[in-house]
C-alpha cells in the first residue's frame, strides 16, 4: 500500500486511526490558533497605523508594505501546510534576477498577484480559519481527554457525563471503556477532515497558478541555458589560454631542444637532451588533443559535419559518416552534438568490440537528429558510469534527449534529438 502523502489520501487508508495523521491533524489545527492570532494582530496593527498616519503621507507609504507581509505570510503557512500536505506546496512567486537590487527585489515582489493572494489567505486565516479550528480541535480534545481520564476524576467527585453521573472508579473506568474509543474515533476523523480541508485552502490559495507553473519552468531553463552558455564561454577561454600561451610555449621549447640536439657532441649530454626533446614532443601531442577535446577548433571554424568526420578519422575502427546540415546550428547545440558523437565512437573503440560503425546526422523539421550505431556485443547503458551521463543533463538543458538502444548481443545504437534553436 503506498504512503498517504495528504490528508485525504490518509482519512481513505484503512490505518488512518493507527498512523501519525490524527496527531498531525491536531497539531496543524492548533497551530492555526497562534499563527492566526500573530497574523490578524499584525494585519491591524499595519491597517491602524496606516490610518491613523495617513494624514501626514507616512500612513500612505506603509500601504506598500502588506503585500510583502503576505509573502512571509504565505512562507510560513507553506512550511506548516507540512504536516498534512507531505509534498508540501510549492511557491508561486518568480526567481527574482541576482543583478536586482535589495530594493528592487522588493518592488517585484510586491507587485506579483501571488503576493496578494498570500496577504487575503492571512486575513482569512486570522479571521476564520483558526477560531474555528481552535473551537472543533478544542471541544474534540477536551471530551476524548475528559473520557479516559474520567476513573480519576469520578475517584474524588461526581463527574457528569452527559445522561450519566460518575461517582466511582469502576463506573468511570467503565465509561472510558465504553466511550474512551468511540469518541477517538469520531474526534480524529473530525479533525482529520476539518485540518485536510485546511490545508487544501492553503494550498488553493498559497500555491501556484497554471500560468505560473508554467513561467517557472520557463525562467528554470532559461537559467540552465545561461549556465551552459557559460560553461561553453569558458570552455573557449580555456582552450584559447592553452592554444595560444602553453602550447607555444611548448612549441618553442621543443624547437630549442631540437636545435641543442644538432649542436651537441655525442655524450651523456647529448642523450639527455634527446630524451628531452622525445619528452616535450610527446607532451605538445597531450597537450593538443587535450585542447581538442576542450573546444575544438574545427567544430569552431568548419562547423559539426567537419568535426565528426575528424573525430571518426581518428577512430581505429572504420567509421562511415553521413552527417548532412544545411546551415550552422548555435553553438550550444553543435557542442552538445560532437562531444556527444565523440563520446560514444570513443565508447565504440574501448568497449564495444566491434568491426564497424556509422555515424548519421540531419535536420528533420525543426530537430537535429544524430544517431551512432556499432555492431559490438551490446550491453551498453546511459548511466552505467560512461561519460555520457554529463551529457544527458547538457541536452535536457537543451530540450533534447538522448536513448541507447543496445541489446545484449548488439548491435547499440545512440540516437539524440535536440531542438535546432535555443529555448524550444
Amino acid at each position: 500500500m503506498e504512503r498517504p502523502m495528504t490528508g485525504w489520501q490518509a482519512l481513505a487508508s484503512p490505518r488512518f486511526l493507527v498512523s501519525s495523521w490524527p496527531w498531525r491533524a491536531y497539531l496543524y489545527l492548533f497551530t492555526s490558533v497562534p499563527v492566526g492570532l500573530v497574523t490578524i494582530c499584525v494585519l491591524i496593527g499595519l491597517a491602524a497605523t496606516s490610518a491613523v498616519l495617513s494624514p501626514i503621507v507616512i500612513g500612505i507609504l506603509l500601504l506598500p508594505v502588506f503585500p510583502l507581509t503576505g509573502v512571509v505570510i504565505g512562507r510560513a503557512e507553506r512550511w506548516r501546510a507540512g504536516l498534512m500536505l507531505l509534498d508540501g506546496i510549492k511557491s508561486p512567486h518568480a526567481v527574482t534576477p541576482v543583478s536586482l537590487t535589495l530594493r528592487e527585489k522588493l518592488k517585484f515582489r510586491r507587485r506579483e498577484q501571488a503576493s496578494m493572494r498570500e496577504l487575503g489567505y492571512g486575513f482569512l486565516l486570522g479571521l476564520l480559519v483558526w477560531p474555528f479550528s481552535a473551537a472543533v480541535a478544542g471541544i474534540s480534545a477536551t471530551a476524548l481527554g475528559i473520557t479516559l481520564v474520567s476513573p480519576i476524576l469520578a475517584d474524588t467527585e461526581e463527574v457528569g457525563m452527559g445522561p450519566w453521573t460518575l461517582d466511582t472508579v469502576g463506573e468511570g473506568l467503565l465509561f472510558a471503556v465504553t466511550f474512551g474509543p468511540v469518541f477517538y474515533v469520531v474526534s480524529s476523523y473530525l479533525v482529520g477532515v476539518l485540518a485536510a480541508a485546511e490545508a487544501s485552502l492553503a494550498k488553493a490559495m498559497l500555491g501556484p497558478r497554471q500560468e505560473e507553473l508554467q513561467r517557472n519552468v520557463a525562467e528554470l531553463r532559461r537559467s540552465r541555458l545561461d549556465l551552459v552558455d557559460a560553461f561553453e564561454t569558458e570552455r573557449a577561454r580555456i582552450e584559447r589560454h592553452l592554444h595560444d600561451g602553453v602550447q607555444q610555449r611548448l612549441v618553442g621549447l621543443t624547437m630549442t631542444l631540437g636545435l641543442a640536439e644538432l649542436d651537441l657532441p655525442e655524450g651523456e649530454g647529448r642523450r639527455l637532451v634527446v630524451k628531452a626533446h622525445s619528452e616535450a614532443e610527446a607532451a605538445l601531442a597531450d597537450l593538443r588533443e587535450a585542447v581538442r577535446g576542450i573546444h575544438p577548433r574545427v567544430l569552431i571554424d568548419l562547423g559539426l559535419e567537419a568535426a565528426i568526420r575528424e573525430v571518426a578519422d581518428r577512430s581505429p575502427l572504420p567509421t562511415s559518416v553521413s552527417v548532412t546540415l544545411d546551415s550552422r546550428l548555435p553553438p550550444p547545440i553543435e557542442a552538445a552534438a560532437y562531444f556527444v558523437a565523440s563520446e560514444a565512437l570513443s565508447n565504440v573503440a574501448k568497449h564495444a568490440q566491434a568491426r564497424t560503425c556509422q555515424v548519421w546526422g540531419r535536420r528533420e523539421g525543426d530537430m537535429l537528429v544524430l544517431s551512432v550505431t556499432d555492431d559490438g556485443v551490446g550491453g551498453a547503458t546511459v548511466g552505467a558510469g560512461s561519460g555520457l551521463t554529463g551529457l544527458v543533463t547538457r541536452l535536457d538543458a537543451l530540450g533534447g534527449t538522448l536513448v541507447v538502444d543496445s541489446p545484449p548481443g548488439g548491435p547499440t545504437r545512440l540516437r539524440m534529438e535536440c531542438p535546432c534553436r535555443l529555448g524550444d
